[in-house]
């Protein structure tokens, strides 16, 4: 098992580049298979999901070619199956973006129920709606999610709760769909949009994406494109909770602004400088921070992946702050871990009520999924002395690089994945 070694106490300082956004890649790379003509994607994030992705992406037929670290062409034209047979499919929430995208594609399709983290429960009875509003036959057969149609034909589909998964598996769908399709509460996220601007620049006609009512008008086909992914940012949000938690002095670069604003509003509240530029932001944290109220929304409210990193930074705040999951019911796992360190965190059922201390102190944690991985990455540089932490295969699912780009930063951290490495990492670390 793959752990970080981190002896915390240094801030952080410099400046640090955002890749593409993870969670916009894994909708662009299974809308691409949409279309038999090639299809060249940029600023693709070289992360654990979206390699699993693309794998079951040739596994079925789709030839992939890396032109670089992070730019790949698709090619899907000699298809061969619509059946994903692959058993990471099943560590991955995204992989139900396949039965969209071959659902329209080939009006068939059957993809292993999706894993992920275990952060509570996240149905996909919406995405089933959508796809029988269309005039898809879905079944559950053998942990697989089995669609199939004789026609796909435009529908008004209303959203019982906001979705982002569902919205964009809808929106994959209904591309290829005959007639006009309204989808009603839909996710507002930056990476629908730019799934959907993705989709349109394939030929598709999409749009309001970005607003509560999504208008898709189905055309035969898609064709080939040439698309750049937006900045993560989440990725970016994480790189800002670690200055504010690390006292530190740091620009993120190649961001849009626009979408960070609900986490540069609670940074300034709790006591962070913000400085926004064109495409990037810097966050300089000197001064003691203070307590806050957060409560996780869609967007464009806080986003429910940065309330682990946030939850690290209120915990080295000064007074009383209340953290308020509104969208997982299960996403306070980490706390334990947390705790462990110093915290003083008392939950109950979806809020987190914390009392801020002076300083974390270094143990051996683990990592429980995506986002806390992250954060305890976080915990682990503020605090004083040394933190293990173990099972890095979570935060690797979403952040490129993560250990290389924090050590740019002045931290002191190392992946190791053996007795002896992490020896050999302490006594580097201590020397």
């Amino acid at each position: 098992m793959d752990r970080y070694i981190i002896r915390g106490g240094n801030p952080l300082a410099g400046e640090v580049t955002i890749g593409g956004a993870k969670n916009a890649a894994l909708g662009i790379l299974a809308a691409a298979i949409m279309t038999d003509e090639p299809v060249r994607i940029e600023n693709m994030p070289k992360v654990t999901d979206t390699e699993i992705l693309l794998k079951a992406a040739e596994g079925i037929g789709t030839k992939v070619t890396h032109e670089d670290r992070h730019t790949v062409i698709m090619d899907s034209s000699h298809l061969q199956s619509t059946f994903i047979d692959d058993e990471y499919m099943k560590k991955i929430r995204a992989s139900y973006y396949l039965v969209g995208a071959l659902l329209g594609r080939d009006k068939k399709a059957e993809v292993p129920l999706p894993g992920g983290c275990n952060i509570g429960v996240r149905g996909i009875d919406q995405h089933i709606k959508g796809f029988k509003a269309l005039g898809a036959k879905v079944d559950i057969l053998h942990g697989c999610i089995c669609a199939e149609a004789k026609d796909l034909r435009g529908a008004h589909i209303f959203f019982d709760k906001v979705s982002v998964g569902a919205t964009i598996n809808v929106m994959l769908a209904a591309s290829l769909a005959s007639g006009r399709t309204i989808i009603e509460n839909a996710a507002k996220e930056p990476h629908v949009v730019d799934i959907a601007n993705f989709l349109n620049s394939m030929g598709a006609n999409i749009r309001g994406a970005g607003t509560d009512v999504i208008r898709i008008r189905g055309v035969e086909k898609l064709h080939g494109t040439d698309y750049a992914i937006i900045p993560d940012q989440i990725e970016a949000g994480t790189y800002m909770a670690a200055a504010a938690a690390c006292h530190g002095d740091v620009t993120i670069k190649n961001v849009i602004p626009k979408h960070l604003e609900c986490i540069t509003a609670k940074l300034a509240e709790i006591g962070c400088q913000i400085t926004e530029f064109d495409d990037a932001v810097q966050v300089t944290s000197y001064d003691p921070l203070t307590s806050t109220q957060i409560r996780t929304l869609p967007y464009p409210g806080f986003p429910t992946d940065m309330q682990p990193q946030m939850t690290v930074a209120l915990g080295l705040a000064q007074g009383i702050s209340i953290v308020t999951e509104g969208i997982f019911d299960n996403r306070f796992k980490y706390v334990d871990e947390l705790v462990r360190m110093g915290a003083s965190i008392k939950v109950e059922n979806n809020m987190a009520l914390i009392t801020g201390v002076s300083k974390y102190t270094g143990t051996d944690i683990t990592a429980p999924d995506l986002r806390a991985g992250a954060a305890l990455v976080i915990a682990g540089l503020a605090a004083e002395g040394e933190t293990t932490v173990d099972d890095t295969s979570y935060v690797e699912r979403g952040y490129e690089d993560f250990d290389g780009k924090l050590r740019e930063l002045g931290a002191d951290i190392e992946k190791v994945s053996d007795g002896w490495s992490a020896e050999r990492a302490r006594l580097k670390l201590v020397n």
